[in-house]
């Protein structure tokens, strides 16, 4: 992953709120980006695919879906999946706290 991909936040104006991992498991919103870090949402499973948003640090997501794609190195471990949080949506599960190495959501169809 390049440094395009993510902004770690910092400084005293950084808005992080610390999501415990029972809540995101408990239906409780989704699951929390990895603290500190505004993620880039990529219109495929690939840091070569244009960057549709970018996700706030403290998000969290739902995952609507699943799929491999490029492998990503990041503050929840490397790994080729990517999270599918709308249509033509993506971010990377090396920065989501899904508290897993493997998929938690269906892979998806298309």
């Amino acid at each position: 992953m390049t440094t395009q991909d993510f902004q770690q936040d910092g400084g005293a104006d950084a808005a992080v709120t610390p999501v415990p991992l029972s809540m995101a498991f408990a239906g409780g919103g989704g699951y929390p980006l990895a603290a500190g870090y505004r993620v880039n949402v990529r219109q495929g499973p690939g840091t070569n695919t244009p960057v549709v948003r970018q996700l706030p640090a403290g998000s969290q997501i739902t995952i609507r879906c699943q799929r491999r794609g490029e492998w990503v190195t990041g503050p929840c471990g490397t790994s080729n999946l990517w999270d599918s949080i709308g249509p033509n949506q993506y971010v990377s599960d090396a920065y989501v706290h899904t508290g897993s190495n493997g998929m938690v959501a269906p892979g998806c169809m298309s």
